[in-house]
C-alpha cells in the first residue's frame, strides 16, 4: 500500500470526525444564540453574552477539536477530498438538531447539503488546486490593497443587505460575510506559513498576522449573528462551510501563486459548480 493510499485511508476518518465535531459545535451554538439577548449584527457584546452560556463554551471545545482534526486530515489527504467531506458537518447538524428538538429531519436541507457536497466536489475535481512557487504578493501591503478594499465592500454590502432583509433572511448575507472572514483568515495563515520559521517576532512583522487576529474573531461573531437571527441553522452553516474554502482557494490563486485548471471545459464546469453552490442554501432557507 503506497504512502498516498495510507494517507487517504487515515485522512478520510479524520475529515469525517472533523465534520462531526463542527456540526455538533454548530448545534450547541445555534441553541445558545437563541437563549441570550438579541444583538445587532457585528456587535461584540454578543460574544460576551455567549461566553457566559455553558453550551457555547462546550461548542468552542468541539470547534477546536474539529479544527485540529481538519489540520490532521489536510496533512494526510488531498484538499480535493477533505473539503467536500467537511460539508457533511451540515448533515451531522441536521441529525443532531432533529434529536435535540424532537422533530423529523428536514429532507429539503438534507438534499441541499448533498447537492452542495456534490457541487464542491465537482469544482475541486475540475479546478485541481495546487501549490504555487515562492510567490507571496500578500507580503507587499500595497499589492494587497485591492483585497482590503474588496473585503470592506463585501462586508458592508452583506451587513446592509441583512438590515434590509430582516429576520430570518438576514441570516444568509451574514453567513456569507462570516464565510468570507473565515476564508480570508485561512488564506492569510497560508501566506504566513513560509515565515513560521522566524518565530513569533518574525510573524509580528507581517500585517497578515494582525489581519488574522481581527478577521478570526469577526468570523466567529458574524456566524453567531447568523445563527441567532435564523429559524434554522443549517442554511447558514452550509453557506459558511462552502464559502470558506472557495475564498481561501481564491486568495491562493490571486495572491499566493497557487494554480487551478483554467481550460475552457474546466472553467465552464467550475462556474456551473459555483453557481449550484450559490443557489442551494437560499433555496433551503425556508421557515419550518
Amino acid at each position: 500500500m503506497t504512502s498516498a493510499v495510507v494517507g487517504i485511508v487515515a485522512g478520510v476518518p479524520a475529515a469525517v470526525a472533523a465534520a462531526a465535531a463542527f456540526g455538533s459545535s454548530a448545534v450547541l451554538q445555534f441553541r445558545a444564540t437563541h437563549e441570550v439577548p438579541q444583538r445587532a449584527a457585528g456587535k461584540p457584546i454578543l460574544l460576551v453574552d455567549l461566553a457566559r452560556h455553558p453550551w457555547w463554551r462546550w461548542s468552542i471545545v468541539l470547534a477546536a477539536a474539529g479544527f485540529g482534526l481538519q489540520v490532521l486530515a489536510l496533512r494526510l489527504a488531498p484538499l480535493t477530498l477533505v473539503q467536500p467531506l467537511l460539508i457533511t458537518g451540515v448533515l451531522w447538524y441536521v441529525l443532531l438538531s432533529a434529536k435535540l428538538y424532537h422533530r423529523p429531519m428536514d429532507r429539503l436541507v438534507v438534499l441541499g447539503t448533498l447537492l452542495c457536497l456534490a457541487s464542491l466536489s465537482v469544482f475541486l475535481a475540475l479546478a485541481q488546486p495546487s501549490e504555487g512557487g515562492t510567490v507571496n504578493a500578500l507580503d507587499d501591503l500595497h499589492a494587497a490593497l485591492p483585497l482590503a478594499i474588496g473585503l470592506a465592500a463585501v462586508l458592508a454590502a452583506c451587513l446592509l443587505l441583512a438590515a434590509v432583509l430582516g429576520r430570518p433572511w438576514s441570516a444568509l448575507p451574514i453567513s456569507l460575510a462570516a464565510g468570507v472572514c473565515y476564508g480570508l483568515t485561512a488564506g492569510f495563515v497560508r501566506s504566513l506559513s513560509s515565515h513560521f520559521g522566524a518565530g513569533l517576532t518574525g510573524l509580528l512583522g507581517h500585517w497578515q498576522t494582525y489581519a488574522v487576529i481581527v478577521l478570526g474573531p469577526a468570523g466567529v461573531l458574524l456566524s453567531q449573528n447568523s445563527f441567532q437571527v435564523g429559524w434554522i441553522g443549517a442554511p447558514a452553516l452550509t453557506i459558511i462551510t462552502v464559502t470558506d474554502p472557495i475564498v481561501s482557494i481564491s486568495v491562493g490563486v490571486l495572491w499566493l501563486g497557487e494554480r487551478i485548471r483554467l481550460g475552457p471545459w474546466s472553467l465552464t464546469g467550475e462556474v456551473l459548480a459555483l453557481a449550484a453552490l450559490a443557489g442551494v442554501p437560499p433555496c433551503a432557507a425556508r421557515r419550518r
